[in-house]
């Protein structure tokens, strides 16, 4: 049968093609609008035609649209359409919706991997000095490096980049918690429940945001959470920003009870050039590259590929959210 696929999302040159030409027997409507980014859309062009939304589609052009009988994001994460009236209104009319979450679980999580190794070997302490007055700090770095090996790792979330996380750490030894809604138990990780958090914060050497931006995650690492941790604890965000209380972050950097703070995200994005967070101390910051990766678009494009020959033989999608 052939399909209508509507996509506001533009790609590479080869990543296009590679959609074209997956795509051979259906119909591709591509929004003028359409951007290279993962931005918040303005328009809805054709979509009164489509079977298949692809990119990122306004919300309300999906619910006028009853015709849309799957949507497929090209981010991991939803926050527009994470809404009680969005989804309920997709379950109730048979829509699926998914994500492309798993095309960015690997780089996400060898981020956040890469971001632990660099603190724990106080790379980045050697390379201000190569930076500045290149003096030899040998015994500090020698003696401030640290061991991964047999350290407490706390996850605030367990989706797919936990997951594979999880199997980062695997060869450290790592004792493993993470934060979950659903109390199944995972080999290797304990799940714990939000009411048990502050029992387990105080234990963690590392703490991992991953949390999504919606009503109940807003500011939810804040003063209190961060109070829990103990002296030298380190937390790393590749979640979203808004789900941290800035003030709180700061103040914990700046009193000497956190570590250090490696954050990929922030509240406001791009991070304005005198937000105070740049010149936290022991705060590393990088522009929203967890996820980035050389072949992203074509990850992407074959992700959902993949997704379509699977709805289309009536199979279980890849990173379904409805």
């Amino acid at each position: 049968m052939s399909l209508t696929v509507w996509c506001n999302r533009r790609f590479r040159p080869e990543a296009e093609q590679q959609l074209r030409d997956g795509l051979a027997g259906h119909r591709l409507v591509v929004a003028p609008d359409a951007t290279l980014a993962d931005a918040v859309p303005i328009g809805r062009a054709a979509l009164e035609d489509a079977d298949v939304a692809f990119g990122q589609p306004p919300p309300d052009g999906i619910l006028a649209h009853p015709r849309v009988r799957w949507v497929h994001v090209t981010s991991a994460g939803y926050t527009r359409y994470d809404t009680p009236p969005f989804l309920e209104a997709l379950r109730a009319r048979g829509t699926a919706f998914s994500t492309s979450s798993g095309v960015f679980a690997d780089p996400c999580a060898q981020h956040v991997l890469a971001m632990i190794l660099a603190l724990s070997r106080q790379l980045h302490a050697s390379y201000r000095d190569q930076l500045g007055d290149h003096s030899w700090h040998y015994d500090e770095r020698r003696y401030e490096s640290d061991l991964l090996t047999g350290q407490t790792v706390v996850m605030l979330g367990y989706g797919a980049i936990a997951r594979r996380l999880a199997e980062l750490l695997g060869p450290f030894r790592c004792r493993l918690f993470a934060l979950r809604r659903q109390a199944k138990s995972v080999p290797g990780v304990r799940i714990i429940a939000e009411e048990d958090l502050t029992a387990i914060l105080p234990l963690a050497d590392h703490v991992v945001d991953l949390l999504p931006d919606n009503e109940r995650t807003r500011g939810w690492m804040n003063a209190r959470r961060f109070a829990c941790l103990k002296p030298g604890a380190r937390f790393y965000n590749v979640g979203r920003g808004a789900t941290v209380d800035q003030r709180a972050l700061l103040e914990a950097l700046r009193s000497g009870r956190l570590g250090a703070a490696f954050l990929d995200v922030t509240e406001t994005e791009p991070l304005p050039p005198d937000d105070p967070l740049w010149t936290a101390p022991r705060c590393l910051i990088t522009p929203h590259t967890a996820g980035g990766r050389r072949d992203q678009d074509e990850a992407v494009v074959r992700h959902f590929l993949d997704n379509l020959r699977a709805w289309e033989a009536g199979q279980p999608l890849a990173d379904r959210i409805v």
